[in-house]
């Protein structure tokens, strides 16, 4: 079949009625279609990047306003430099733009805008570049849909991860400022901060509310810098005051509403809030929400944020965003709120637990150092002995919150009350472990339910005594770090004290302990784990001690300024001693033989010298009949050597030594016994008594309160 006889196609097809005469009428009306019905923004321009031609979405038609301009002058982008640079790599070859992103604005469309910009390069026949063809969406309400889901986004995952009420506000800022806005104070009321339950809105006029914390971007930063630096001032955290009367923040937690409120130089509210009206002047703001921080009807503080400068103004959607980030934001403050309370509690009872004040020990000097901290089951004492001896004792309870110091205030309690019995270092600790395991059953066996019972109990402790006749010191430890050791020389006195198990561990092993004698003016530094953790943490304690001439209050300050932060924020204990002996002007030792002559020569040579101290003819007496039951009691039932010791300090101390071991018991004497009542006229006379055991005997002594001690 020839040409002439080809058939007519169908309708459109080829050959057909509506078939185009020329090729270029379809590439025509394809143009005219894509210019005259896109969705998308097209722009033709030449190889100079001049606008040739633009749709209805670019270019105004009527007037073809802005054929000829630039690129960066139709879309006056931020950063025309480098849109242009990419537009010449186009032309120049090196491949297609697709989505990449400008900001800029369109003088028939009012604020900042966000474009999508592709560009293909359109060649000629021979392939030399006739211009680009550059489609351009607006994509502001979907970068702004996305940056509130960012924003969002970081509030879920920054707010809530701290129980302290200034992190989270912290976190809230910095989860907010710069995607969201540009300037961001959270604000807490006062009380809330340190506990406290927060009131029921709406808040009262005259509540006060502290700064918890602020934010705000580089751009806002450096205006403020440039200018007097009230807005700096301003924007630091601590600062405390009242809301001024008839302003959004006033309203906001009156009723309970967020507030967006445009800021303006005849803004009424700004004349209420002279301060306020400086500070957002100075950054620029020029729009506002305020959201307050409420909690089932509870008032918790206020959110204030701010959008400055060339930034978009906050739209109702933003409020809804800011709203559920303030609503997040208040459960995490409420929650470190009712940590804090508690914190404050255990904290309270912690210290109420612990010694008052330095107590005043026969030969031996002491300071102590208590760090605050998450931690509240740290204790430390100096606990004075019989003989002039003293027990120093540091020990941690693990764990926060007001449990850990409870236990801590049982452990603390045992301890002194066997530190009285004078039993060895070893035999104290193994008899506190013994209560440990007790306290740890009690808690084991609470229901199930209980929040205590899952809940393991750990404890250490380390328990020293230091005798000043003998100038030793004897040591155990139970999981706990052993106390370093300074002589009067700077020099460290090495002392290996076998650690023992944890008070609250499954370990039975024994506590073995460990003596060293020491020089007169030697230091010991008793401390919990936190202040030796890290490098050369013993080693910078042992440096601080050594230096010469500081008092003890001075050296424990010391050694806090050296330590780290984070040692702070778990706290810590510390307890220095520094050793002494006792002067020989206020002790008197004889050496008595083993006859019944040997009372009555007691008695002439304690009052010989009671009298030479000065005291009281009543104390004479009392301790003249109390050396002479003590000495009779040895005589009849104790072996050879025979020792009585006076010692005169804040209290009137008499000691019985002799080679046995049995020791005495009171007992109460029938009315027809001529014997037995020794002992309990010695209980009558002085304030305390007891017997303490060692290697070579025992010691009978008695305590005698002295008038105007």
């Amino acid at each position: 079949m020839s040409d002439a006889e080809t058939p007519a196609g169908p309708e459109g097809a080829p050959g057909g009625p509506d078939q185009p005469d020329r090729p270029d009428q379809l590439d025509e009306a394809v143009l005219a279609a894509l210019f005259a019905q896109s969705a998308v923004g097209l722009s033709v321009l030449d190889p100079q990047l001049r606008l040739v031609r633009a749709n209805s979405l670019v270019e105004d038609v009527d007037t073809g306003e802005y054929t000829g301009q630039r690129f960066r002058e139709v879309f006056r982008l931020d950063d025309p430099d480098a849109c242009e640079q990419l537009l010449e790599r186009v032309i120049a070859g090196e491949g297609p733009v697709r989505d990449h992103l400008v900001r800029g604005r369109l003088r028939r469309i009012a604020g900042d805008r966000t474009f999508l910009v592709s560009a293909y390069r359109l060649d000629g026949p021979g392939g030399a570049p006739l211009g680009l063809l550059a489609a351009v969406v607006d994509v502001t309400e979907r970068e702004r849909a996305r940056a509130r889901e960012a924003a969002l986004a970081a509030v879920r995952d920054a707010v809530g991860g701290s129980l302290d009420v200034a992190a989270t506000c912290r976190a809230l800022a910095d989860a907010l400022v710069p995607g969201f806005a540009d300037l961001a104070v959270i604000e807490v009321v006062d009380e809330v901060l340190r506990g406290a339950a927060p009131p029921v809105g709406p808040l009262p006029p005259d509540t006060p509310l502290c700064r918890a914390a602020s934010g705000r971007c580089d751009a806002v930063r450096d205006g403020a810098e440039a200018g007097s630096g009230a807005g700096v001032r301003r924007a630091r955290a601590g600062a405390t005051r009242r809301l001024p009367a008839r302003t959004p923040h006033a309203l906001a937690v009156a009723d309970l509403r967020p507030r967006l409120v445009p800021i303006g130089p005849d803004t009424p509210w700004l004349d209420a809030d002279p301060d306020g009206a400086g500070a957002a002047a100075q950054a620029g703001a020029h729009s506002l929400i305020v959201v307050p921080l409420t909690l089932r009807g509870a008032v918790l503080g206020l959110v204030s944020l701010y959008r400055c400068a060339a930034a978009e103004p906050f739209d109702e959607d933003d409020v809804t965003l800011a709203t559920t980030a303030a609503t997040r934001a208040a459960l995490a403050v409420d929650n470190a709120r009712r940590y804090e309370r508690e914190h404050v509690i255990a904290s309270t009872v912690q210290r109420r637990l612990l010694p008052q004040a330095e107590r005043q020990q026969a030969a031996v000097e002491t300071a102590h150092v208590l760090l605050p901290g998450r931690d509240s089951g740290r204790w430390f004492d100096a606990i004075a002995l019989s003989g002039a001896r003293t027990a120093l004792v540091v020990g941690g309870v693990a764990g926060e919150g007001l449990q850990s110091a409870i236990a801590m205030g049982q452990l603390r309690t045992v301890i002194q009350a066997l530190a009285g019995l004078d039993l060895e270092p070893e035999e104290v600790l193994a008899r506190l472990k013994d209560t440990a395991d007790r306290l740890a059953g009690e808690r084991a066996a609470l229901p199930p339910d209980d929040s205590l019972h899952g809940e393991p109990l750990s404890a250490g402790c380390v328990y020293g005594v230091y005798d000043p006749f003998t100038r030793t010191c004897t040591l155990a430890r139970a999981g706990h770090p052993a106390p370093l050791i300074i002589g009067p020389d700077g020099r460290t006195v090495d002392l290996d004290v076998p650690e023992g198990p944890g008070l609250f561990s499954a370990d039975s092993a024994l506590f073995a302990p460990a003596t060293v004698t020491l020089e007169e003016g030697s230091l010991l530094a008793f401390c919990t784990a936190e202040l030796l953790s890290g490098d050369r943490a013993a080693e910078r304690i042992t440096r601080t001690l050594a230096r010469p001439g500081r008092s003890l209050r001075q050296l424990g300050d010391d050694i806090v300024y050296a330590l780290p932060d984070d040692t702070r924020s778990a706290g810590a204990a510390l307890l220095l001693a520094r050793t002494g002996t006792v002067s020989e002007h206020r002790v008197a030792t004889w050496d008595l033989a083993q006859d019944r002559a040997t009372p009555a020569t007691a008695r002439v040579l304690v009052r010989d010298r009671l009298q030479g101290w000065g005291l009281d003819e009543d104390t004479v007496d009392a301790t003249e009949l109390i050396v002479s039951e003590l000495v009779t009691n040895a005589v009849r039932y104790g072996t050879p050597p025979l020792r009585l010791r006076l010692l005169l300090d804040s209290t009137l101390t008499c000691e019985v030594h002799d080679g046995s071991t049995a020791a005495p018991h009171l007992r109460h004497a029938r009315t027809v016994d001529e014997g037995g009542r020794g002992l309990f006229i010695v209980s009558r006379l002085a304030s305390h008594w007891g017997a303490r055991h060692g290697p070579d005997g025992k010691v009978l002594w008695t305590e005698q309160e002295l008038p105007g001690a």
